[in-house]
């Protein structure tokens, strides 16, 4: 196919690699131009802006930060696309914002699906990413060849905006799991107890999880260097608290973890890994893991 793909970053490049290890052609724009260099040595072709790019594909892959990127891009990109081309977003936005998107795409003969994506640069590097869509169930067979490059759990949730709301239950299960395991190790460490051993014999009982392995490990090894920076985390809970306040849908569990992400936003660790909240709760009390 030929395919475009904007948003060259930790999960960009690798994706956009293994597009064209399938035999993709594949056509690139960055707002850094340096950050395409390793793709274009790979056999992908640059475009000067979005409008050039989306003329030459018939499907289009954006991977950028919030809302406004998305909307930005959609809005060039949706005057290059051909009738009945396809934009795929895997950004993280709002279903609501992907809901006006797509709509506008519709009534143009294009369309738009949202297809946020869990696993983090790991999962992109090894193409074993969750892929979670919301658009018409038409556009399967298209879809498919592309998300079978990328990912190994690939879900149609329903229509425009479904896959961002999967994306925001995702988000909510996880990051909430995050902060408990910060918890516990913190109550551990107060209790004079090794968190790694905790860690150890609840592995192997019901709380045991991927999120108490890989990033309960990231806090017994105290290793905080960003796998997913805590800043995006934070804008995603940013997004779901604006989301769930319009529909009227209390998550107090989400809230209270928001307010610890605001404080690790205060103290400058947004570029840091999401289990520095671990070291927002050592803030406020004498006990540290490393003591």
């Amino acid at each position: 196919m030929k395919l475009g793909f904007i948003g060259l970053g930790g999960m960009g490049q690798p994706m956009a690699g293994h597009l064209l290890a399938a035999g993709h052609q594949v056509t690139v724009w960055s707002r850094r131009p340096d950050s395409a260099d390793s793709l274009l040595a790979l056999g992908a072709r640059r475009a000067a802006n979005p409008l050039e790019l989306a003329a030459c594909c018939e499907m289009v892959c954006t991977n950028v930060t919030g809302n406004a990127d998305v909307a930005g891009l959609a809005a060039q990109l949706l005057e290059g696309l051909a009738p009945d081309g396809i934009h795929v977003d895997f950004s993280t936005i709002a279903p609501s914002v992907a809901r006006a998107i797509a709509a506008r795409y519709e009534a143009r003969d294009r369309h738009f699906v949202d297809a946020p994506v869990s696993g983090g640069t790991a999962g992109a590097q090894a193409a074993t990413l969750a892929i979670m869509w919301g658009g018409k169930a038409a556009l399967a067979a298209r879809l498919d060849p592309l998300f079978r490059c990328l990912g190994k759990t690939i879900v149609r949730v329903g229509d425009a905006g479904a896959g961002q709301v999967a994306k925001t239950c995702n988000q909510l299960v996880m990051v909430a799991a995050i902060e408990a395991c910060a918890e516990a190790a913190r109550f551990a460490q107060a209790a004079g107890i090794d968190f790694a051993r905790v860690r150890a014999a609840t592995l192997g009982g019901s709380a045991g999880s991927r999120v108490l392995e890989f990033f309960g490990g990231k806090m017994v090894a105290r290793h905080f260097a960003a796998g997913v920076q805590a800043r995006l985390h934070h804008k995603d809970f940013a997004m779901v608290i604006d989301e769930a306040t319009r529909m009227a849908v209390p998550l107090p569990v989400a809230s209270a973890v928001m307010q610890q992400l605001d404080a690790l936003m205060a103290a400058a660790w947004g570029t840091q890994d999401t289990s520095t909240l671990l070291r927002v709760l050592e803030r406020s009390g004498r006990h540290s893991l490393a003591d």
